[in-house]
């Protein structure tokens, strides 16, 4: 049998020791046995191999081999630029690497925090002795001692207890201090946590003082076990991580090979071998966006500041994107859809059923307003400054309407017995008048059997009709979304034992936690948005469905309504199929439960966003794809095992949330067109050299200048675009929806890259002819004609890419439907981009890195009519798709 259900003497005896405790040598024994008393962390790789593989993915090995590259080939035609090509690519890995590490580091802070919650120093006896040892020395069989504020240390089963109330949130998730005593009785099959007679692990004293028998250590505890749930949940890949891998392999296959055929053709038409080597490598730096890494870190980076604007925290940058697929949020109610701000709405007493605002309660409901204002744990302390009742905020709700219609003044507090899950109750007994008095409040179901008579004066007896009445009045307040409750009182003797007996009925108080104002049309969002919301409390279902009614989560005839009771009897098979219902609320469940619904979505092919605020709730929050904490109510657990903090709790934060996720996609692949459209006219000059034998109209380094220089701002700059307010109006994307789909490619490299590529050959070609070339004619790496040339080419890329800004911020909407007020970065990054040619173009440092020089200025306008073509031609295609769009809906 458990330890909890085992007398006093067994348990003692079960464990082989005895109320003296162990002696030393038998604790030194047991501890090489059953190890120190601590949260241990799940061997995983050292640091240094994490580090390592951060800079040995597939994308860092290709920029790895292309910075090779670039500097074995500066050690063989030393002067072309290659190795600030070698540097510059060697910078981007170390820059990614780094802060791909730190990202991962930050996310094991979880395990630390839940270090913190257990004790250093506990008071153990030993051969009779008081001691005060390390808490990791504890063992199985010890017996410690624990008083008001202390934190336990490891799993006990109490001995001896006088008034003990514990704090279980950092295990069940409720707020609410439980009682413990040393004789209470456990359930057989109960969870450990509902057993009253055992302290666990990571929990906290209340009130009260006793001793306990340690029958559990370390890992092994309830709270170990927890640890390693959060340490061992797979945490899901993002789905823009498996897209940037799949784009890095296309990219290297593409470059690579394009690199090795041209090689061939090179050396087939009889290029000598370093110049023919010179070329390959050209064509696969110009193929490799190196500045697509830097991109969209930054990009995530900014997007998690908008965010942070908008209330919701992301604390791993994959979160921001996985966010915008997301399909299904299963949601807390208090706090997140509701305010909890707890009102009283409605009184029930002799066989009234009155709103609490009615000006004749005062005297009528004088014994239940008594009930109210006495019945209660609340202290009195500061908040704000200010004199105020801290505790419940229900308790807090109830004495001040009681205060609030008639006061009866202060009543010294006697005694307690407090509220604990398995009595659903609590009584005070109180001296007012002379008299003493015992108050009781709790579920109607578990106060009322206690009751034999009602009235006010309790002269009346309280047969079945009018506890059929009482039924019929909680449930019209449940049905509303009312929190109900029972009170009931009785007089004691001055010597009579405060026994919850022969009570006498004072009536029902229906509270309310009014949804915030903002969660309707939030739900509606996400309706519109096809995104399904799932309300998973630990509310009775009348409150619950009442609530999801008054949010517009619940507007169907026949809702799901899933207990904790029945969904711990389904199998995973029944779980998902009752999942399939399109309004599903679950109510009465633990955080376990929790986590076998986020599960069983997952096997549904959903992408599943969570809430959750205690450590209970870390293990749900890591198997979710995103993991969001409460950051006003959520313990430190939480929040390091979160992808997500809600700064404000409010569900409303966590579409605002979601619309930014998905503009994070699509934004993504907005600037992936941008960078892409600039490779095709950084590769056509490279085949035109070899195949028209020309000089090379575009050097390495000079590709470099746009790859990591004048695109990176503009590119940012995309990724900073606001969401379209009809992504929300949207079903989420598609799991396999590619970030790399075939028209992103036909667009970038077939269309905008082709036109950008004449461009671009224009402009060097007017250059060379301004200046007397023909065709045939070789020119040297250092002719002003040449460099003037490739400047040229340079310049009118740039340009190019300027235009193609505008153009890339939507793929069917015209570039005019965009204010630039919208995004000021767009206007800073174009600001950068031209300051940049200008400098490369016209200053003496930028000709000597990048070989150039000034071209005559006849030769802008021709540029900049180009650019206006390019732009011309764009916006006709755009316009051809909206006709060809709208044409089958006339």
């Amino acid at each position: 049998m458990h330890i909890a259900h085992l007398s006093i003497p067994a348990a003692l005896n079960s464990l082989r020791t005895s109320v003296d405790g162990l002696s030393p040598i038998e604790a030194e024994k047991r501890l090489r046995e059953y190890g120190h008393n601590r949260i241990e962390e799940v061997k995983s790789d050292p640091q240094w191999r994490r580090l390592l593989r951060e800079f040995t993915h597939f994308f860092a090995v290709i920029l790895w081999v292309a910075a090779a590259l670039a500097i074995f080939a500066e050690t063989r035609s030393p002067g072309e630029g290659m190795w600030q090509l070698g540097l510059a690519i060697l910078a981007v890995i170390l820059i990614n690497g780094a802060f791909s590490y730190w990202q991962e580091y930050r996310a094991e802070r979880a395990i630390s925090a839940l270090r913190n919650l257990l004790p250093s120093q506990v008071k153990v006896i030993r051969d009779g002795e008081l001691l005060t040892l390390a808490a990791e020395l504890l063992v199985p069989g010890d017996i410690v001692l624990l008083e008001e504020g202390d934190n336990v240390p490891a799993d006990c089963r109490l001995i001896e207890a006088s008034g003990i109330r514990v704090n279980t949130a950092t295990i069940t998730g409720e707020s609410l201090p439980k009682a413990r005593t040393a004789d209470g009785e456990a359930a057989i099959g109960a969870a450990a946590s509902d057993a009253s007679n055992l302290l666990l692990a990571g929990t906290a004293l209340v009130s009260g003082q006793g001793r306990a028998i340690v029958f559990a250590t370390g890992m092994r505890t309830e709270f170990g076990k927890i640890a390693h749930l959060t340490q061992t949940a797979g945490k899901s890949v993002s789905h823009l991580q498996l897209e940037i891998a799949r784009l890095s392999k296309l990219v290297a296959v593409f470059a690579t090979g394009l690199g090795l055929i041209f090689f061939l053709v090179g050396t087939l038409i009889g290029l000598p071998f370093w110049t023919n080597l010179m070329f390959a490598i050209g064509i696969i730096v110009a193929n490799v966006p190196e500045g697509l890494l830097p991109t969209v870190t930054l990009s995530l980076a900014m997007a998690t500041q908008r965010m942070a604007k908008r209330n919701a925290l992301i604390r791993h940058l994959p979160a921001v994107e996985t966010l915008g697929s997301t399909t299904v949020i299963c949601s807390d109610k208090t706090g997140t859809l509701t305010q909890n701000r707890m009102t009283v709405q409605q009184v029930f007493f002799e066989n009234t059923l009155c709103n609490a605002n009615e000006h004749h309660l005062g005297g009528a409901a004088a014994s239940l307003l008594r009930n109210a204002q006495y019945c209660h744990n609340l202290k009195q302390g500061l908040r704000n400054g200010m004199a105020s009742w801290l505790g419940d905020p229900m308790e807090v709700a109830l004495l001040s309407f009681a205060r609030k219609v008639q006061d009866f003044g202060e009543a010294p507090l006697l005694s307690e017995i407090p509220f604990d899950s398995q009595r659903r109750r609590m009584s005070v007994v109180v001296e007012h008048e002379g008299q003493h008095w015992l108050y009781c409040k709790g579920a109607p179901e578990a106060v009322l059997p206690l009751c034999t008579r009602t009235g006010q004066d309790g002269s009346t007896a309280l047969d079945e009709t009018s506890r059929q009445h009482i039924g019929e009045a909680q449930e019209r307040m449940a049905d509303q979304g009312l929190r109900v409750l029972a009170f009931a009182y009785r007089p004691l003797q001055e010597q009579e034992s405060p026994a919850e007996r022969e009570l006498i009925f004072s009536g029902l108080i229906g509270l309310h936690d009014p949804p915030r104002p903002e969660v309707p049309e939030a739900i509606a969002r996400c309706q519109s948005a096809g995104i399904k919301v799932i309300m998973v409390t630990g509310d009775h279902p009348h409150t619950a469905l009442a609530i999801a009614r008054e949010i517009g989560l619940v507007t169907g005839d026949r809702p799901l309504i899933v207990a904790g009771e029945s969904l711990r009897k389904m199998t995973t098979a029944q779980l998902q199929i009752a999942l399939d219902n399109p309004e599903a609320l679950f109510t009465r469940v633990t955080a376990e439960q929790k986590m076998l619904v986020v599960q069983a979505l997952k096997n549904k092919g959903e992408i599943v966003a969570v809430t959750g605020d205690g450590v209970n709730d870390a293990p749900a929050l890591k198997t979710a794809h995103i993991g969001i904490a409460m950051g006003v109510c959520g313990t430190d657990v939480a929040k390091e095992a979160a992808d997500m903090i809600l700064l404000d709790d409010n569900f409303a934060s966590i579409v605002n949330a979601i619309e930014e996720g998905r503009a994070v996609f699509e934004n993504i692949r907005k600037f992936l067109t941008y960078i892409l459209t600039s490779n095709i006219p950084e590769i056509v000059p490279y085949l035109a050299f070899v195949l028209f034998k020309i000089p090379l109209p575009l050097t390495v380094i000079q590709i470099l200048a746009v790859d990591l220089g004048t695109d990176m701002l503009p590119a940012l700059a995309l990724g900073a675009e606001r969401p379209d307010p009809a992504l929300m109006r949207e079903p989420p994307r598609p799991r396999d929806q590619r970030l790399l789909s075939w028209s992103l490619v036909a667009r970038s490299y077939l269309w905008l890259g082709a036109l950008q590529a004449g461009i671009a050959m224009s402009a060097y070609f007017f250059v060379l002819y301004l200046g007397g070339w023909h065709y045939g004619q070789t020119l040297g790496k250092t002719d002003p004609q040449y460099l003037q040339a490739t400047t040229a080419c340079l310049a009118a890329i740039v340009i190019a890419q300027m235009v193609n800004v505008f153009m890339c911020r939507h793929p069917r909407l015209s570039a005019l439907s965009f204010s630039l007020r919208q995004n000021h970065l767009l206007l800073l990054g174009l600001g950068v981009e031209l300051s940049l040619i200008l400098l490369i173009v016209y200053t003496p440092l930028g000709n000597r890195i990048f070989g150039t020089l000034a071209f005559p200025p006849a030769v802008w306008p021709v540029i900049f009519l180009l650019a206006l073509g390019f732009w011309v031609l764009e916006e006709l295609r755009k316009f051809v798709l909206r006709v060809c769009a709208e044409s089958p809906r006339q």
